[in-house]
């Protein structure tokens, strides 16, 4: 394994931290509300960061992605690259990406996911879908949605296509977030009977890493505000207990991105990786919620101010916890993975 970036990865990575970092700022945050931030998004694109995606591979994405929850970006990053240009580039036809692959990195079009299959959506013979994803983020924004039906073979509908319905659904996650309904949904089919697994893997490694940068940015705040908060004449940073609260939320955090890291570089070399993307899964969802939640309280009584920055981080994390999928539910899952592959050959047990 190595997980050293490449230089374009580097120079990729430096480049999106300057830009969130310039233009992700409390105020325009504060302004955007749910929506996302136009004049960000347009400038990522216009920077190639968002084409880029296709040359520096699923480990560069994620790099990318902690710079953006650093910082908190109100930008449909994370969905457009996971859902759209990762699963074009591998699975679509010479057409689809010839279509596609420029609008999705010009930032013309916007892509997000309704991942993982429920078992809600169905497609008839011609291809056209019918059912109900209940939240899709950022389909406020959404051009295109990735979806797959019961049988797990991956559509790709327009959000202006007739028997489409993106009614707004107002929730706590911090990104506009909607219920997609279809009711014979015109829709063109994506890759073939590998491409679910593979794009689920690469969207949950993905947002672990978004959450790796959340949490990142959450610790972050919380160092430099006990560093300088004093309590009792001495700053609060001395007190053994924050110091170790600090450190627990340190060692979380290098954990899911070590594990991102790793299950993206293997889904770039091409081997086995489902297991190693639902361990990345796991440590954003549980340890993540960890992280937030210290973050949030050694802030103290300013953790609890709703208008604080590092309540952003808090929100982004438990809704990219409750995204990715709670703990047990992804336990269960790789547990279930594990057993299936330790199983000898023919044994029904």
């Amino acid at each position: 394994m190595d997980f050293h970036p490449t230089e374009e990865q580097a120079a990729a990575a430096d480049l999106a931290a300057r830009i969130f970092r310039d233009l992700a700022t409390h105020e325009r945050l504060a302004a955007a509300g749910t929506g996302s931030d136009a004049e960000l998004w347009k400038a990522l694109t216009a920077a190639g960061l968002t084409a880029a995606v296709e040359e520096i591979g699923l480990l560069g994405l994620v790099l990318l992605l902690e710079e953006q929850g650093r910082t908190t970006a109100q930008v449909p990053y994370a969905a457009t690259c996971a859902y759209g240009i990762l699963p074009v580039a591998a699975h679509g036809s010479a057409e689809q990406r010839a279509r596609l692959l420029p609008a999705l990195g010009s930032g013309e079009a916007v892509a997000t996911g309704a991942f993982p299959a429920r078992g809600r959506i169905t497609a008839s013979p011609d291809g056209r879908l019918t059912g109900t994803a209940p939240v899709v983020p950022w389909l406020r924004d959404a051009t295109h949605v990735l979806l797959p039906d019961s049988e797990r073979v991956l559509w790709l509908v327009r959000t202006d296509a007739p028997g489409v319905g993106t009614p707004e659904v107002e929730t706590t996650a911090p990104w506009s977030a909607g219920r997609l309904t279809l009711a014979g949904a015109e829709a063109e089919r994506l890759g073939d009977g590998r491409a679910y697994e593979e794009v689920l893997a690469t969207a949950r490694t993905a947002f672990a890493g978004l959450q790796a940068g959340v949490c990142a940015g959450s610790l972050a705040r919380a160092v430099a505000y006990t560093s300088t908060r004093e309590q009792f004449g001495r700053p609060l940073s001395t007190n053994q207990g924050v110091m170790l609260r600090a450190a627990d939320a340190y060692m979380d955090t290098e954990a899911i991105r070590v594990t991102a890291y790793e299950a993206a570089w293997r889904i770039d070399e091409g081997l086995p990786a489902r297991e190693h993307a639902l361990t990345a899964a796991w440590w954003a969802s549980e340890a993540g919620k960890r992280v937030v939640h210290a973050g949030q309280h050694l802030h103290g009584g300013m953790g609890a101010d709703l208008d604080h920055p590092v309540h952003r981080h808090f929100l982004w994390g438990r809704q990219l916890d409750a995204y990715l999928g709670c703990g047990s539910e992804l336990l269960a899952e790789l547990g279930a993975l594990l057993s299936d592959h330790a199983a000898p050959e023919g044994d029904d047990a």
